[in-house]
């Protein structure tokens, strides 16, 4: 018997791979940063209500939305509603997303494959603080080096991509998430080995009610929202991939589960990390990862070399693993519209957005260099393209998926998704459908005003 080509062949793979376009990044510095700023464990145990409470229904619908689309995402919108070709054009957000996301994202995935390089060849070895900083500004600035790592990141996530569903985008899922949970778990047991280890462990653990406020309630609905990727059309596109026996809330939960643990391994990792150096706080971003980090692995192994270098290599090889598993995902909204609409085949689908992400990545690159001066509404490219995703996009499009499965979609059509058409029992679906038709909205809106600076005086 023929198996579609064009379906994840698995639950597992399925899983993984919706895990893996989830998992990134942002579970590495973001979370960290979030967590270091708004208090700690308190912290946490709020993100993970949200995550539960609004996270998972949101991934919940973009499943659902996609897997009823079946392997076309395009028109899925169009074909859930009944015909409604009003919400066609709900369609072009992957395709949109896609190109944008993957433009900017693929520059910083690009430092972190440099970074590996660099931990490879021993080029952390004997540096100081301030080298660290020279290097990370030198580098990022440059107009050629940060341009050939953010192209070989793509070149990479288009050669997964062209390999189709299940040979690419599975298989590449079943390697690199086992593989990137033995890199994290490596790293948790070396990192909870550091003098002071204990300090980092009760500011992650041990929760301070006080420092609760509003503020740190709104960033923490912010996380729960932004580290599913909800919004954006990759789970949406994903979905349209999952075979029909697929427990949509079941997995739903599988995939928040992995991502939650990722970012509460990676905080495992870093806290300890940080707090076994006196002065320093998990709380910079990106330069957490690229100056504070390798400063820290410098000064805390400086004394066992190898182990110095261990250290370092196994945690940037898995920043560029997180990396890609998202990487995938973006290329793969934009590709499947031309695959699916177009009629290319996935190869030449994939090297066309590949090229044209290289061509944007190249003006994001450069706005951090030659390029600082060049702004369109007042930001460069980088910030430009991540304000568009991060503030409008995705606070937008998840609010409108939510309204239009809650309000839209007929119930019938709905239930019987959730459902599989009666195959399986949905005890959550009244719960749910409840989220996403009030609860849900008014939870986007709060963090698109949060992320837009209107809430600004809470802070």
């Amino acid at each position: 018997m023929k198996t579609n080509k064009n379906v994840f062949a698995s639950k597992v793979g399925a899983i993984l791979a919706a895990a893996g376009s989830a998992v990134g990044l942002g579970n590495v510095w973001r979370f960290p940063t979030e967590t270091g700023t708004n208090g700690g464990a308190a912290f946490i145990l709020i993100y993970v209500l949200f995550m539960l409470l609004l996270g998972v229904p949101i991934m919940v619908t973009e499943f659902a939305i996609g897997r009823h689309g079946g392997e076309d995402v395009t028109h899925a919108f169009e074909k859930m509603s009944g015909g409604q070709r009003g919400w066609r054009w709900m369609g072009l957000i992957p395709l949109v997303s896609g190109f944008l996301v993957l433009s900017y994202y693929a520059v910083v995935a690009g430092w972190t494959l440099y970074y590996a390089y660099e931990a490879l060849i021993g080029g952390f070895s004997g540096k100081s603080p301030e080298d660290f900083t020279n290097d990370f500004v030198a580098f990022s600035s440059d107009s050629l080096q940060p341009v050939f790592w953010m192209m070989i990141i793509i070149i990479l996530t288009c050669g997964i991509v062209a390999l189709g569903v299940q040979k690419g985008i599975e298989r590449g899922a079943r390697i690199m998430m086992p593989l990137l949970f033995v890199f994290i778990l490596v790293l948790v047991g070396c990192s909870l080995a550091l003098p002071n280890a204990s300090k980092g462990l009760t500011f992650l653990f041990q929760p301070d009610f006080s420092k609760v406020n509003s503020s740190v309630i709104l960033s923490a609905m912010g996380q729960a929202f932004f580290s599913l990727s909800v919004g954006l059309g990759c789970l949406c596109t994903y979905a349209c991939y999952f075979r029909k026996d697929i427990d949509l809330m079941k997995d739903g939960l599988s995939v928040a589960s992995i991502d939650t643990l990722v970012a509460l391994l990676s905080g495992l990792i870093i806290f300890p990390a940080v707090y076994s150096i006196q002065g320093l706080q998990p709380d910079a971003g990106p330069s957490l990862v690229f100056i504070t980090l390798p400063n820290v692995f410098q000064q805390v192994f400086g004394n066992i070399s190898w182990l110095a270098y261990l250290f370092s290599l196994i945690f940037y090889l898995l920043l560029v693993m997180a990396a890609l598993t998202s990487s995938i995902s973006m290329l793969e909204m934009s590709a499947a519209y031309f695959h699916k609409n177009l009629h290319l085949s996935r190869p030449l689908a994939a090297v066309i957005v590949s090229v044209v992400c290289m061509l944007l990545g190249t003006f994001c690159s450069w706005s951090f260099g030659d390029w600082k001066d060049v702004t369109l509404f007042g930001m460069g490219f980088f910030d430009l393209f991540d304000y568009i995703v991060a503030k409008l996009i995705m606070p937008i499009g998840g609010m409108l998926m939510c309204i239009f499965l809650g309000w839209v979609v007929d119930e019938k059509v709905l239930c019987a998704e959730m459902t599989n058409n009666g195959t399986i029992k949905s005890p959550l679906y009244s719960t749910y459908r409840f989220i996403i038709r009030y609860f849900a909205p008014l939870c986007i809106f709060l963090i698109f005003a949060n992320e837009l600076g209107l809430f600004g005086f809470l802070k």
